[in-house]
């Protein structure tokens, strides 16, 4: 098949969640179809970047994001808008004439919209079914149920004009995948009935050789950028509230928090001895695979939690929260420790370093699930298999086939 790729991220070098998650899904597609690539990106792919892509596209296509600006005027327009004032402020037309001119050119045999930004450009490819990957809802809901107050209604507010969108622009597709089983509740009532919809989880590199590093005593590692809010306030909560603890059973207890910083974000985490900021981090399983354990302490965000998974495929156990762990099935005191309050914990991060028969035994179960659910190569497959079905079918929008 020949396939159309659509990202808001050029995928390499894959070192976030998001385009870790695009680099291996496009590697398995590519293995076995033509795939052709056009990304609408913060900022143009440096030679080595685009020489990365095409090793497995057969061609590879950006276009610069504009910046989003959203202002009172944007958002009082939206009232009467059937589009969020958040994509109409980040449409780009160049983009959307790259579209136009790379589906007349490839004739796709199918169009793969990777999240919700890219699928109304997917629209402006005719003739070929289009499958829109990880269609996230929770996001929304989380926020608008954490809401009080007037900040409540506009929560309500941005939710039913996002939940309309959605269930307008999936009227033009064949099918769609999402990253969870509360993702795939949220978004079924936006779908048209009987829409193909695929649980496409996030996953890890199991078949990769594990590095030949033995775990420091008494290190945690935390990897992710504080510029993601999600993970700033898991280090705020971390830093001001479990560590304590952990330090005062284990003095000598450090935290490894890895990824770009501004100096404005590590002045926002409380003060703490024990706390390394490496930066940015090419190459990072080694050092996960170093460390003691990693700590999940996420509070909000969605999805699920690459950072868990590669963990646990590299053999070092996990200490999360029920809202890092969301999604994944993996078992709490078999596959990951998972607690909820500040002391729970910090007991359960210094068993861990208190006991190397739990670091072990945790780390071998964790892995030994991860390999047997999360395989990329499998995942691949899944999602390979959904576009053959909605081809074989060439159910161009779903909707008018389903009438």
């Amino acid at each position: 098949m020949r396939i159309l790729a659509l990202t808001s991220w050029w995928p390499e070098p894959a070192d976030n969640g998001i385009k870790l998650r695009l680099s291996r899904l496009l590697q398995s597609l590519a293995g076995g179809h033509e795939l052709h690539l056009a990304t609408l990106c913060q900022a143009p792919p440096a030679a080595g970047q685009r020489l990365a892509a095409l090793a497995y596209c057969a061609s590879a296509e950006a276009e610069p994001a504009r910046e989003a600006q959203v202002d009172r005027a944007a958002q009082l327009s939206s009232l009467w808008s059937a589009r969020p004032a958040s994509v109409r402020a980040t449409w780009s037309e160049d983009f959307a004439a790259l579209v136009r001119r790379r589906a007349a050119q490839v004739r796709p045999d199918v169009v793969l919209a990777f999240e919700l930004a890219m699928a109304p450009y997917a629209l402006l490819a005719p003739g070929a079914p289009r499958i829109l990957d990880d269609l996230e809802m929770a996001t929304l809901y989380d926020a608008f149920a954490a809401a009080t107050g007037r900040r409540r209604l506009r929560r309500w507010l941005t939710l039913t004009k996002h939940r309309a969108h959605v269930r307008q622009l999936l009227r033009g597709f064949a099918g769609y995948t999402v990253v969870s089983p509360r993702e795939a509740a949220l978004a079924r009532p936006l779908a048209p009935a009987g829409m193909p919809a695929l649980v496409v989880p996030n996953g890890a590199d199991v078949d990769r050789a594990l590095p030949d590093v033995a775990p420091d005593p008494d290190t945690l590692i935390y990897p992710g950028a504080l510029s993601y809010a999600a993970n700033l306030d898991a280090m705020q909560y971390f830093i001001g509230s479990i560590l304590p603890f952990v330090r005062a059973a284990r003095p000598v207890a450090r935290l490894r928090i890895t990824g770009r910083a501004t100096p404005a974000q590590i002045a926002a985490l409380p003060a703490s001895d024990g706390v390394e900021f490496t930066g940015f981090v090419p190459e990072i399983k080694a050092l996960v695979a170093r460390s003691w354990a990693e700590v999940v302490p996420l509070r909000t965000g969605s999805g699920t939690r690459l950072k868990i998974l590669e963990a646990l495929a590299l053999g070092t156990p996990v200490v999360s929260t029920t809202k890092g762990a969301e999604g994944l099935e993996l078992v709490h005191g078999r596959d990951l420790l998972v607690a909820d309050t500040p002391e729970a914990f910090a007991a359960a991060t210094v068993a861990l370093l208190s006991q190397p028969g739990l670091r072990a035994a945790l780390g071998e179960a964790g892995r030994r699930s991860v390999v047997a659910r999360y395989n990329w190569s499998v995942i691949g497959g899944q999602l390979d298999d959904l576009l053959r079905s909605v081809v074989a079918t060439r159910s161009v929008p779903y909707a008018k086939r389903a009438a």
